[in-house]
C-alpha cells in the first residue's frame, strides 16, 4: 500500500502513512517524488561518503545539529541530525529515504521531513524557496520573511487567528507561471514556540505539543480552529519581518532594488548547498520577483507585539499598493 500526498506543488508517493498530511483521494502513476518512509537507501548507500556541509549549530552532545554528507557512486545525498534523524535524497530530487532511531517516531521525523528536508530537496529540483510562512489575503498569497526567531510563524498564526487562511510555514516554495508568482501549499498545520502561543491565545498550553517531547506547539484545523490553502495562489507582496528599535510599532516601509534582492538572496533557502547553475537560476528568479512583486519592511516589537495590531497594519498597508493587473 502507499499514499500520495501534494505538498509544496509536488506530489509525494510515499511507502507509509506522512504524519501531518492528508492524503490525496486519487492515486497517482508518476508522482515527482517518490518517499521510503522508516528505511535507509539501502545498497545506494553502501558506498563510501564524504561531507559537504557541517552545522555550525550543534546538539547537546556538542555534535554538529546537520552534516550532510555526500555518496560518491550514485551522488545521493546523506542527511544526518545530531539526534540520529537521516534522510537520503538523489540529486535530482526524485528519490528520498527516511529513518530514525528506535527511540524516536515517525512523527519526530516528519518535523524534520516536512521542514528543512522537503525545503533541500525543492531547491534540487530547482525551486526557489524563501525562509518565510504565507497567509491568504483576498485571494492572494502574502509572504512573510526573515531569519530564524524573526517571527515568521507567529506573524502567519496571528492572521489565522483572525480568520485568514495559512498557505505555507517555514518554507515558501515560489513557482513563476508566465511571468507571475505564486506560493504552492504546503502542510495544514503552524509550528509555534510555546511563547507565541501564550502572546496568541493567553496560555501556551492552548495548543499541543507538535510530538511529546518537543517544546513546540501545532495549530491545526482541529485545535485551533485554523484555515489552511490547499491550492496555489498568486504572490501579491512580500513582508521583511524586523525589529523595531526604540519606537512603537509595528510599521511598514517600503523596500526597493538591490536592498530588496539582497534580503531575499540572504533569507533563501539551503543556497549554500546549491550549485553554480542552481545558484544562478534563484538570483533569475529573484531578480524577477523583486521587479514584479511589492517588498515591504514590516517592523514590530519584539515582545511587544500585540497581534491585532499586527494584522491590521499589513491590511493598511496592502490597501495602499496598487492593484495587481
Amino acid at each position: 500500500m502507499s499514499f500520495t500526498y501534494s505538498v509544496f506543488g509536488v506530489t509525494v508517493r510515499s511507502s507509509a502513512p506522512v504524519p501531518g498530511l492528508i492524503p490525496l483521494q486519487a492515486s497517482i502513476d508518476s508522482p515527482d517524488i517518490e518517499l521510503k518512509l522508516g528505511c535507509s537507501a539501502g545498497a545506494y548507500s553502501n558506498h563510501s561518503e564524504s561531507v559537504v556541509y557541517t552545522s555550525a549549530y550543534t546538539g547537546p552532545s556538542g555534535t554538529p545539529a546537520l552534516r550532510i554528507f555526500q555518496e560518491q557512486k550514485h551522488g545521493l545525498f546523506h542527511l544526518v541530525y545530531f539526534d540520529g534523524m537521516q534522510f537520503w535524497m538523489d540529486r535530482h530530487g526524485t528519490k528520498l529515504w527516511a529513518s530514525w532511531p528506535s527511540e524516536s517516531s515517525a512523527e519526530e521525523a516528519a518535523t524534520y521531513l516536512l521542514g528543512p528536508v522537503l525545503g533541500l530537496l525543492l531547491r534540487f529540483r530547482g525551486i526557489t524557496c524563501l525562509h518565510a510562512s504565507a497567509v491568504a489575503i483576498g485571494g492572494s498569497a502574502i509572504s512573510f520573511v526573515g531569519a530564524e526567531g524573526a517571527g515568521k510563524s507567529t506573524t502567519a498564526a496571528a492572521f489565522a487567528r483572525a480568520g485568514f487562511a495559512a498557505v505555507s510555514d517555514d518554507v515558501v516554495a515560489l513557482v513563476e507561471r508566465d511571468g507571475d508568482f505564486f506560493v504552492s501549499p504546503s502542510y495544514p498545520h503552524l509550528c509555534l514556540w510555546p511563547e507565541s502561543v501564550e502572546m496568541l491565545y493567553g496560555t501556551k498550553d492552548a495548543l499541543p505539543p507538535f510530538v511529546s517531547n518537543w517544546e513546540k506547539r501545532r495549530l491545526s484545523v482541529a485545535n485551533g480552529g485554523a484555515r489552511f490553502e490547499d491550492g496555489a495562489l498568486p504572490l501579491r507582496a512580500i513582508y521583511l519581518l524586523d525589529e523595531i528599535r526604540g519606537e512603537p510599532g509595528p510599521y511598514v516601509e517600503a523596500v526597493t532594488g538591490q536592498t530588496g534582492l539582497l534580503s531575499l538572496v540572504a533569507n533563501s533557502f539551503a543556497t549554500n548547498m546549491l550549485d553554480s547553475e542552481l545558484r544562478a537560476s534563484e538570483f533569475r528568479t529573484l531578480s524577477s520577483l523583486v521587479g514584479k512583486i511589492p517588498l515591504r519592511r514590516l517592523f514590530t516589537s519584539k515582545g511587544h507585539l500585540a497581534p491585532a495590531d499586527l494584522c491590521q497594519a499589513v491590511l493598511h498597508d496592502l490597501a495602499s499598493l496598487a492593484p495587481q493587473p
